[in-house]
């Protein structure tokens, strides 16, 4: 099996800095433990010539052997104390897995819980951060040219990869599976509801008006009138009198109809067309009838051309505007971005909508990326130079535990004076 390949960290100047500082307190910190061991000696050999220095030998004993005790706490910490193997020494060296493992859970559990992933993420106004940032024009300018030099090359891509016609393939499929029938009756029936046909039907009787008056309208409908008739009824002219007839009562009827609003025509429509969204909702007639004109007009080839070419122009003109070749498109973008972060910005509503869907979104990405999270920080820490990281350590916090063999020295100095303090007061009772 392949050994994991060790991740190098790299002090910066600050760590060069506190290095220095750290092998200064750890000479210090010897020179006290050395300047203990040497008081000991002299007060030990002084203690028979004066009572006095039994106190200090005492103090001087206990803060070495303090001194001695913290500075084997602190260096097996981090590594073996003077190289000897001994137990339960190297602690984080030892344990670089175990604590990996750890660190991992830790943080998968206090950190990226829902608890405080949710209430951090509430702290966040994504929406007035994505306002601003639209409102300002040069952003909205530079989002606007991005896109449109990502569109060609996606315009292409779909193109080449089938996903054009995968997808119109998919909208035909769709469109076919539509039930028109419900869809026009509820159409037809809010049509009629707001009473729009009324203007429908007065400019339908007004077309025909304008129609029956027209000469070469007229004219066509002899026609049709004379392929009708006897040859005999020709002879005498009688189409010219029964289209005069029949135009003079077709215009006098419509525009009856146009004027008066009460007219039984007018009723006869509406009722009409009132019944009409039943029978569409309900008829399975009309319903057969809807979906065959449907399927017609979606077979037909004139449909796929007109959308090959609303594609072409529409590539053509993205393609220009990527270019430079016209800024049309860009401005215009440009523009919507402006306005949209405007009315982002304008629209508190908005913005409380759009944070908690960005809140609810990244929840639960990191609900479910959570532990991944934990396992990549794991490895990353099975994977750093563990030499290199202890001494990383030893210099960012070093200086604070050299402190402790101060403490340690000094206290133990002061419990040594304080139990022979103790020891010769008992003797003396």
């Amino acid at each position: 099996m392949a050994e994991t390949e060790k991740f190098v960290l790299v002090a910066d100047g600050g760590d060069i800095a506190r290095a220095a500082e750290l092998r200064r307190i750890k000479m210090l910190a010897t020179l006290v433990l050395a300047g203990c061991v040497v008081l000991l000696v002299v007060a030990k050999m002084m203690e028979r010539a004066h009572p006095a220095f039994g106190f200090v030998a005492a103090f001087a004993e206990a803060a070495t052997i303090g001194g001695l005790a913290d500075w084997y706490a602190v260096v097996a910490l981090f590594r073996r104390p003077l190289g000897l193997p001994i137990p339960h020494t190297a602690i984080i060296q030892q344990n670089q897995h175990r604590i990996a493992e750890k660190l991992g859970e830790f943080i998968e559990v206090h950190f990226l819980s829902p608890a405080p992933v949710d209430a951090k993420l509430r702290e966040v106004d994504f929406a007035s951060f994505i306002s601003d940032w639209l409102t300002d024009p040069k952003k909205s300018s530079d989002l606007a040219r991005f896109i449109l030099r990502m569109l060609p090359e996606a315009l292409t891509a779909a193109e080449t990869s089938g996903l054009r016609s995968y997808f119109t393939r998919r909208i035909i499929t769709q469109l076919q599976g539509v039930d028109l029938a419900p869809l026009a009756a509820g159409t037809l029936r809010g049509f009629v509801a707001e009473g729009r046909h009324k203007e429908m039907l007065d400019d339908l009787l007004q077309a025909i008006h304008d129609s029956l008056n027209k000469p070469e309208t007229l004219e066509m409908i002899r026609e049709k009138i004379r392929n009708e008739l006897p040859t005999l009824l020709k002879f005498y002219r009688a189409d010219r009198f029964l289209l005069k007839r029949i135009a003079a009562s077709a215009t006098s009827f419509f525009e009856e109809v146009r004027v008066d609003p009460k007219h039984p025509f007018r009723d006869e429509v509406d009722r009409i067309l009132m019944a009409l969204p039943d029978k569409l909702a309900n008829d399975k007639a009309y319903a057969d009838r809807l979906d065959s004109l449907k399927r017609d007009l979606l077979a037909r080839p004139e449909l796929a051309a007109l959308a090959s070419d609303i594609w072409g122009n529409v590539k053509t003109f993205i393609d220009r505007s990527a270019s430079g070749e016209s800024n049309v498109l860009h401005h215009h973008l440009t523009r919507l971005f402006v306005e949209a972060g405007m009315q982002l910005r304008a629209d508190s509503e908005m913005r409380e909508e759009i944070n908690k869907g960005i809140v609810a979104v990244l929840r639960s990405f990191i609900a479910e990326q959570k532990s991944g999270v934990s396992r990549f920080i794991a490895d990353q820490v099975k994977s750093w130079d563990m030499k290199q990281l202890i001494n990383l350590i030893e210099i960012n916090i070093g200086k604070d535990l050299q402190y402790i063999r101060f403490n340690g020295a000094l206290i133990g100095g002061l419990a040594g004076l304080a139990l022979h303090t103790a020891e010769i007061a008992l003797k003396a009772v």
